[in-house]
C-alpha cells in the first residue's frame, strides 16, 4: 500500500475516533454495531475529511514551494 493511502487511513481513523467520542454527533451505538447506517455515514465522512485535509496540505505545500523558488 502506498504512503498516501496509509496517511489517509491514519487521519481518517483519528477523525472517526474523535467523532465517535463526541456525544453531540454520535449519541448512541446502534443495534447493528459497526455495520449500522450511522456508523457507515461517519466512516465515509471521516475518509472524505482525511482526503480533503491531505489535498489541502499538498496544495498549500506546492504553493509554498513555488513562492520559495520564485524568490530565489
Amino acid at each position: 500500500m502506498n504512503i498516501q493511502a496509509d496517511e489517509v487511513k491514519t487521519i481518517a481513523s483519528q477523525l472517526l475516533a474523535a467523532m465517535l467520542s463526541n456525544p453531540h454527533i454520535y449519541p448512541q451505538v446502534s443495534d447493528e454495531g459497526c455495520c449500522g447506517n450511522m456508523e457507515q455515514q461517519l466512516i465515509i465522512i471521516s475518509v472524505e475529511m482525511a482526503e480533503s485535509l491531505m489535498e489541502h496540505i499538498e496544495k498549500t505545500h506546492s504553493q509554498s514551494e513555488r513562492k520559495l523558488v520564485s524568490q530565489q
